[in-house]
């Protein structure tokens, strides 16, 4: 029998967000839930269908996978692959959305067996600089997390001894409380959902099954990552408890600002100052580019503000696409510390420009007669 759509099953639209995905999904859980439809085979398959597609839309990487090639493209990674475990195998996913609200563990608290915690994902801000993030590197950072204890393999326990079924709740990690006509189930507060209770703990962590150290990790960063975009190092997050698979290590990008080029998107910007003999006249000045430097032609009466456009010069996009360009702004600037025979040669230009018909100062002239007009349209 085929399987239904993922999205159909929990009825949400394809571009659904997570929040919707989640909402969704525990709509349905409630519903179904084999707690609240015992002995229901309908029911059972239900809820079984919604967690699975669930499992696979709540993950970037397998929704992506299915989002392109259907349930081909997510084989062997749906929760109900593992049908014979029945609902044990579902801890962490139902619990990401429900809590405690039908208990604490409610894979490990059926059959007496210990909850398995997946490891806490870890974030690491990388700065680096402008160069680095453009061309692409690779360094090496060291952060704090918790790994397994290998004195007591994880468990938490003494070596030679081992953990014991927890009073309060016989092993099975849950209390059962009612509330009106619902019977809810909540973690254990004596063993905090795991079944289990330690009574001689390892001298090395402390019954934690887990301590803390420093890890040093190779990070190859892609060219063209911009501020905020992140890299994730699968398993290289804290270590699980119980046996529980380790987290995520997601590393942030932080690009430092840069002395001479802005970026936006993939085309970066600059400012190159020119003097007034080179804006009137004309000329080549040497630019800097990330690739090298490059000559740029300014043309003859060049107005400050001019911007001049080097193609490809700019950023390759991280996820492909053309390479972006430098736009080059430049900025006439005004001569400071003149000397006095300096200032008198300019007196003598500015005079040598005087006319009722000067064609130097177009932009000037055009603004005169606008101020001109504007206080004749006052006056009348």
């Amino acid at each position: 029998m085929s399987k239904r759509d993922y999205y159909e099953v929990l009825g949400v639209q394809k571009n659904a967000s997570a929040a919707e995905l989640k909402k969704a999904y525990r709509r349905l859980a409630m519903k179904h839930h084999p707690d609240r439809n015992p002995d229901d085979k309908d029911s059972e398959a239900k809820f079984k269908e919604a967690k699975e597609a669930y499992e696979i839309l709540s993950d970037e990487q397998k929704r992506a996978a299915y989002d392109q090639f259907g349930h081909a493209g997510v084989e062997g990674n749906a929760g109900m692959g593992a049908g014979a475990e029945g609902f044990s195998g579902f801890g962490d996913i139902f619990e990401s959305v429900f809590g405690d609200m039908f208990g604490a563990g409610a894979g490990g608290a059926r059959g007496g067996r210990s909850r398995v915690y997946r490891g806490a994902d870890l974030r690491y801000d990388l700065s680096l600089s402008l160069e680095d993030a453009v061309a692409g590197s690779e360094v090496k950072i060291r952060l704090p997390t918790h790994v397994k204890c290998n004195v007591c393999n994880g468990s938490g326990a003494k070596k030679g001894s081992s953990p014991v079924a927890c009073p309060t709740c016989g092993g099975v990690g849950q209390v059962r409380m009612q509330q009106g006509f619902f019977s809810i189930q909540q973690a254990c507060p004596n063993c905090h959902g795991s079944g289990q209770i330690i009574k001689d703990p390892c001298d090395a962590c402390h019954g934690e099954g887990r301590i803390q150290e420093h890890k040093t990790l190779s990070v190859k960063i892609p060219a063209g990552v911009d501020n905020g975009d992140r890299i994730r190092l699968s398993g290289e997050g804290e270590a699980g408890q119980n046996g529980g698979p380790p987290g995520d290590l997601y590393v942030q990008m932080n690009v430092k600002p840069h002395p001479i080029f802005t970026r936006e998107d993939n085309h970066l910007f600059c400012e190159v100052p020119i003097s007034i003999v080179t804006a009137a006249l004309g000329g080549e000045l040497e630019v800097p580019t990330l690739s090298g430097r490059v000559m740029l032609k300014i043309p003859a009466e060049t107005q400050s503000g001019k911007q001049f456009r080097l193609a490809g010069k700019g950023v390759k996009p991280v996820r492909g696409g053309p390479v972006g360009d430098l736009h080059c702004r430049v900025m006439v600037e005004t001569p400071v510390n003149l000397t006095t025979e300096q200032k008198n040669l300019l007196r003598e230009f500015e005079e040598s420009m005087k006319g009722t018909n000067s064609p130097h100062n177009p932009k000037s002239k055009s603004w005169f007669e606008s101020v001109k007009n504007f206080w004749e349209d006052l006056k009348a």
